[in-house]
C-alpha cells in the first residue's frame, strides 16, 4: 500500500493537523507530574523548544539527544526537535555512563537534553562536545517566553527522505548501531497502521502509554500514533500493576499498548479490580517479545478482552506483522504483514524458500507476499520489503535493504495456513528482557573485564514476569574467590538494569562443542 500522495511528508506535521484541527483536544496527560496539554499547548511549546535549540546553534539535520523519563518534557523535546529540523537520538536516562559515552561518542549530538545530574548530562560533559540543555517548561505557560520557530514545511525540502529519529541497537557484536529512521519510513509505519480496522488508535482514544518513550515501540508506534490521529496520550514514568486499574478508570483509557511482563503482572492484581479496572478499554496490543498463549488465555478470563499481538524491528519503523491484519488474535502468532509490507521467508544466502502458491493480482500488496511455509521443514530467516524501512544503520547508511529493497533480519520463523508469522528464534542468540534486547556478547565483554573472570558466556532463561532473564555462566581464574555479589556490583556500574545477570553460576570449563564453540544450548542446564 503506497502511502498517499496527500500525507504529511515530515513527522512535525502531525503536531501541526492535529492542533489545526482540535486545538483543545487533550494531547499529552503526563499522570505522574500532573500536567495536560491540548494539541495547541504542544504545538505552541515545542515552537518554543525550536526556537531555545536553535539558539543554542542546532540547524537542520544536526543530532539532538533526549534523555527524559516519560512525562510532558520528554514530549516537547522530541517534537521541538523535530520542528527545527534536528535528528532527535532518544537515550534511556537510566542508562550507565559506559553505554552513553558509546553512543553519544558515535551520534556526536549538537544538544543533549537531560536533567541535571543525570548520566546522559556527565556524559556529554566528559568529552562528546555536546551542549547540555535543562528539559523544557512542561507546566503552566510552558509554551510562553520567546518567539515561535517555523512550521515543518520550512525545514522539510526532500519529500521526507530526511531523517527524523536515530535509534540506538545492540547489533550482532553487542555494539550500539543507530538505526536511521526517515520521515517518510515513520509516516508510512503511522498510515499502515492507521488503515487497519478497527484502527489501532482513532481521534477519541485516551491511549496509555507505560512503555518508555526512548524505545521505537513506545516512541513511533505509541506517541507518533496518537499524533497521527490527533487523540490522546496518557503517560506514566513507571509501569505500576497495583495502581493501573484505578488509573485506567480515572483516566477514561481506552487503549492500552504494552509488552508480555506488563501484562503478566496485571495478572497479580485481583481479579475483580481487574475486570473493573478494564471495563472501559476496548484494545489491548502487545509487542517486543513474544506473548506466552497461558498469559494470552489468563488475560481473557480475567477481563474479557484479547491481547493483540505483533511484531517489529527498529528497522522496520517499527511494525511489521499485527494480529489486527486478519482482525483475530491468534495466540502464539504474531499477525499478519501490514499493508504495504511485504514479507518472505529466506535462507542464510537471502534465498526465498518457497515459491508463490497463490499469485496475488498486480497492484495488491500486504499480507504474505508470496509465501507459505509448514512449520515442520520450512523455517527461515524473515525478510522485508516496503515504504517504513530504515535509511541504513548511521553513520553512512551502510547494512541497509539491498538494491531491490529487502532487509533480512535475524529473526527466524515460519508462516502457517492462515498467513500468520510465528517467531521460533533468533539467529544472534538475542535474549529480550520486558521487550529490550540483550546481546550475550556485550554482556560477556564486560564480564571478562573483571581480572578474576578467565571465561564468560551469557544466555537467555525463562523468567515468569520479565520473559527472559540474563543467566551469566562463569569461569574464574585459577585461584580466585570472585563472588556473585562482586559481579553483580561491576556489572551494576557498567550495564543498564535489564542486561545485568540476575543468575550467576561458576564452573571450571565451558562446555563447547566439537568445532570448540560454546555449546549456549547446554549452560541452562549448568
Amino acid at each position: 500500500m503506497p502511502v498517499d500522495p496527500g500525507s504529511p511528508s515530515h513527522v512535525y506535521a502531525l503536531v501541526e493537523r492535529a492542533a489545526g484541527t482540535g486545538p483543545e483536544h487533550p494531547a499529552l496527560v503526563d499522570v505522574t507530574r500532573g500536567i495536560t496539554l491540548s494539541w495547541a499547548d504542544l504545538h505552541a511549546a515545542a515552537g518554543v523548544e525550536a526556537e531555545r535549540l536553535r539558539a543554542a546553534g542546532v540547524s537542520p539535520g544536526d543530532r539532538v539527544a533526549v534523555a527524559l523519563p516519560n512525562g510532558a518534557a520528554f514530549g516537547i523535546a522530541v517534537f521541538g526537535a523535530l520542528r527545527a529540523g534536528a535528528v532527535v537520538v532518544p537515550l534511556d536516562p537510566r542508562s550507565v555512563m559506559r553505554e552513553l559515552e558509546i553512543i553519544l561518542g558515535d551520534a556526536t549530538p549538537r544538544v543533549v537534553v537531560a536533567g541535571e545530574g543525570d548520566p546522559a548530562a556527565g556524559a556529554a560533559a566528559a568529552g562528546v562536545g555536546a551542549q547540555v540543555l535543562p528539559p523544557p517548561p512542561s507546566g503552566e505557560g510552558a509554551a510562553s517566553g520567546g518567539p515561535q520557530a517555523g512550521s515543518a514545511g520550512d525545514v522539510d525540502g526532500d519529500g521526507g527522505e530526511s531523517i527524523a529519529l536515530l535509534v540506538y541497537t545492540s547489533g550482532t557484536t553487542g555494539r550500539p548501531r543507530g538505526v536511521r529512521l526517515s520521515h517518510r519510513a515513520l509516516l508510512a509505519n503511522r498510515a499502515a497502521l492507521a488503515s487497519l480496522r478497527p484502527a489501532p488508535v482513532t481521534p477519541t482514544d485516551r491511549v496509555l502509554l507505560a512503555l518508555p518513550l526512548f524505545h521505537v515501540f513506545g516512541l513511533a508506534a505509541g506517541l507518533l500514533q496518537v499524533a497521527w490521529a490527533g487523540a490522546t496520550v496518557v503517560l506514566t514514568e513507571r509501569f505500576d500493576a497495583e495502581a493501573m486499574p484505578d488509573l485506567l478508570v480515572r483516566q477514561r483509557v481506552s487503549t492500552l499498548a504494552g509488552v508480555p511482563s506488563m501484562y503478566r503482572a496485571l495478572l497479580d492484581v485481583p481479579a475483580e479490580r481487574l475486570r473493573a479496572g478494564f471495563d472501559g478499554v476496548r484494545l489491548c496490543t502487545s509487542g517486543g517479545a513474544p506473548l506466552p498463549p497461558a498469559w494470552f488465555a489468563a488475560f481473557r478470563e480475567a477481563t474479557g478482552l484479547d491481547i493483540l499481538e505483533g511484531y517489529g524491528l527498529s528497522e522496520a519503523g517499527p511494525v511489521v506483522t499485527s494480529n489486527q491484519v486478519g482482525g483475530t488474535a491468534r495466540p502464539g502468532s504474531v499477525g499478519r504483514p501490514l499493508p504495504g509490507v511485504e514479507l518472505r521467508l529466506v535462507d542464510a544466502s537471502g534465498r526465498p524458500l518457497t515459491e508463490s502458491r497463490d499469485e496475488q493480482d498486480e497492484g495488491e500488496e500486504g499480507d504474505v507476499a508470496d509465501v507459505y511455509s509448514d512449520p515442520a521443514d520450512d523455517t527461515g530467516l524473515v525478510a522485508l520489503r516496503g515504504p517504513s524501512l530504515f535509511s541504513g544503520y548511521w553513520p553512512d547508511g551502510a547494512g541497509g535493504p539491498d538494491a531491490d529493497g529487502w532487509f533480512r533480519t535475524a529473526d527466524v520463523g515460519y508462516l502457517d495456513a492462515n498467513g500468520d508469522l510465528h517467531l521460533v528464534d533468533r539467529t544472534s542468540d538475542l535474549v529480550i528482557v520486558n521487550g529490550f534486547n540483550v546481546y550475550p556478547r556485550e554482556v560477556e565483554q564486560v564480564l571478562v573485564e573483571l581480572d578474576d573472570v578467565a571465561e564468560a558466556a551469557v544466555i537467555g532463561i525463562p523468567d515468569d514476569r520479565t520473559g527472559a532473564a540474563v543467566k551469566a555462566v562463569i569461569v574464574r581464574t585459577p585461584g580466585s574467590e570472585l563472588t556473585e555479589e562482586q559481579v553483580a556490583e561491576h556489572c551494576a556500574l557498567r550495564l543498564a538494569r535489564f542486561k545485568r545477570p540476575t543468575t550467576v553460576t561458576f564452573v571450571d570449563e565451558l562446555p563447547r562443542t566439537p568445532t570448540g564453540k560454546i555449546a549456549r544450548r547446554t549452560l541452562a542446564e549448568v
